[in-house]
């Protein structure tokens, strides 16, 4: 019955959270012809796209607004309107609290304003990053309060988003998708959905499984950024060029794969979920150390990028205070708007900290808070010119 009813776009879907994971799922997940409630907190966000427009630079007004005016796709802020959903998609942010262990208020809170809309034969799947463990020792629980019985009456499964902003290769729909049940049949229903609107399925065995493969991707990511940008510090100690030493061993066609050294990690992937593999072995009693020294390696680079502007300042026989700098793009990466986690605000920060006068461009952010302060991008041509020192720190040979 429910893979029919999947097969005939029989089925609704909410998806709780419309940023930049949430968003794109919806907007994919009607494109496949499902009726889709998006469902936010944010007042601003629900009236843009319930308008047809997008605040993300991925997706277009126009796709947006296609969707919306075909009556597949609906936000709002009342989460009583899953009561109507066939199956709840959970894309809500998971950051690290101040202590940098995991935050996962936004999840727990969702679930709550969840309960009491959810009814016998639904299908619940979190897609946010969450440390092993999690989905299992929480979710299922608080879901379970609700006197429904998992595996039977409400299904429950893993699938780890897989959004890479900016990516004109891999989209939503092309992206292989993980899949973890709580049980099998949990996994079963899951994969006859998401099989409707992605290319290709991976299912694992657990939902301890599917939490452990998004943190190994982007803990994979953070060690061997962390280890080129070490290497990035001793050809400089050495006073060899980092990128030829890079393109050289990149010609090898095996045993080696390039990464490139940068002002540090940023985004609302890397910089943020090993330290959630971290947090869940040290309350295990394990030290993850390789994680642990990517970090310290990759959090001291801010202060290396301004150690590099001070040198070059200094070979011209200027002083860091005072100086005028130009910083090129705040977002975490070239040609997305998303300043998450980014290492240029650091760099900013310490600048300004050490006296120089700051200014930045970046075409698809106007503005952005730094501490105390409200930057504003100013026009490029008039920057350039005006700067003693400028520091390119979304395209990472810029440093």
């Amino acid at each position: 019955m429910w893979n029919e009813r999947i097969q005939s776009r029989q089925v609704s879907i909410s998806v709780i959270g419309l940023g930049y994971v949430g968003l794109p799922l919806a907007i994919e997940i009607a494109r496949s012809g499902f009726r889709v409630i998006g469902v936010d907190i944010t007042e601003e966000k629900v009236a843009e796209i319930n308008s047809g427009r997008t605040h993300l630079v991925d997706l277009s007004d126009e796709l947006v607004a296609e969707q919306v005016n075909s009556g597949r796709l609906t936000a709002t802020t009342d989460f009583s309107y899953v009561a109507n959903t066939d199956a709840i998609i959970i894309c809500v942010p998971t950051p690290l609290n101040k202590t940098k262990d995991p935050d996962v208020s936004f999840i727990v809170n969702a679930i709550q304003q969840l309960r009491p809309y959810l009814k016998s034969g639904q299908l619940i799947t979190l897609e946010s990053t969450t440390y092993p463990g999690f989905t299992r020792e929480v979710v299922v629980p608080m879901l379970a309060d609700t006197g429904l019985k998992i595996g039977t009456e409400l299904f429950v499964a893993f699938s780890p988003e897989r959004i890479d902003p900016g990516n004109e290769r891999f989209s939503v729909k092309n992206t292989t998708k993980i899949i973890g049940g709580y049980t099998t049949e949990c996994t079963k229903r899951t994969i006859a959905l998401y099989s409707t609107f992605i290319d290709n399925l991976h299912p694992v065995s657990s939902l301890d499984a599917a939490e452990m493969v998004k943190l190994l991707e982007n803990t994979f990511r953070a060690v061997n950024i962390g280890l080129v940008n070490e290497v990035a510090q001793m050809c400089h100690k050495l006073n060899i060029n980092t990128w030829e030493v890079i393109d050289a061993a990149a010609t090898k066609p095996f045993g080696f794969m390039p990464f490139y050294p940068g002002p540090g990690l940023g985004g609302h992937c890397i910089p943020i979920d090993p330290l959630y593999l971290s947090w869940k072995l040290r309350i295990l009693n394990y030290q993850a150390r390789f994680i642990e020294l990517a970090h310290a390696i990759n959090s001291r680079m801010p202060n290396f990028v301004v150690s590099l502007v001070q040198d070059a300042l200094n070979e011209h026989e200027r002083a860091i205070k005072n100086a005028r700098v130009l910083v090129l793009g705040v977002a975490y990466k070239k040609d997305i708007d998303d300043p998450r986690e980014s290492p240029a605000l650091e760099v900013i920060e310490a600048l300004e900290h050490k006296g120089a006068t700051v200014q930045y461009h970046d075409p698809y952010i106007a503005s952005v808070q730094i501490g105390d302060i409200r930057y504003h991008s100013i026009p490029l041509e008039d920057a350039v010119a005006a700067a003693d020192v400028v520091v390119i720190t979304t395209d990472h040979r810029g440093i």
